[in-house]
């Protein structure tokens, strides 16, 4: 969705509140698709601090159908979404790396779709969990614990002790 700042750039004390939807049904992350959940809109705030500059507010939450990362189960995934920039017109002197992190405005017109997926990626979970005492798979057979036990030896030798086996095994009697 675009929103017309004009209004907001060129008024003075000029306040403007929409409520936008997220568009996009998926959101793309690490080369992996996942889908969204559930759309809520999202609460953009634009306020009129001087000719030509803004301050810009969001408030929102994305709901995320992502994978736990250690039992692979699907787990929806609430992403809470707060953000505050000062944004410029395009008559406003910038710096190269204020026009760089103004890459959601593009002369008048706010890219709400662009500016919410920025938001949602740097607020990516580090680590999704079905719940806190998820036990993940197992390593032999793959089953996910959390089913219950499998049975399989889960025993790893140290490796430091690799050739002292091996020399234990070879001198074996068959």
């Amino acid at each position: 969705m675009q929103i017309n700042l004009t209004e907001v750039f060129l008024s003075e004390g000029e306040t403007l509140e929409e409520f936008v939807s997220y568009e996009k049904s998926e959101i793309l992350y690490s080369g992996n698709v996942y889908p969204i959940a559930v759309k809520q809109p999202f609460r953009i705030t634009l306020q009129n601090l001087a000719r030509g500059k803004a301050k810009l507010h969001g408030v929102g939450e994305a709901i995320l159908t992502l994978h736990c990362d250690r039992c692979l189960k699907q787990v929806d995934v609430t992403v809470p979404v707060d953000f505050t920039y000062e944004i410029c017109s395009p008559e406003t002197e910038m710096t190269e790396d204020d026009k760089e992190e103004q890459f959601y405005v593009q002369g008048y017109r706010l890219d709400t779709d662009l500016l919410l997926d920025n938001e949602i990626l740097i607020l990516w979970p580090m680590k999704v969990l079905c719940h806190e005492s998820c036990k993940g798979i197992c390593p032999v057979c793959g089953r996910n614990r959390n089913d219950g036990d499998c049975g399989c030896d889960t025993f790893v030798p140290d490796p430091r002790m690799a050739k002292l086996r091996d020399i234990l095994n070879a001198n074996k009697e068959v």
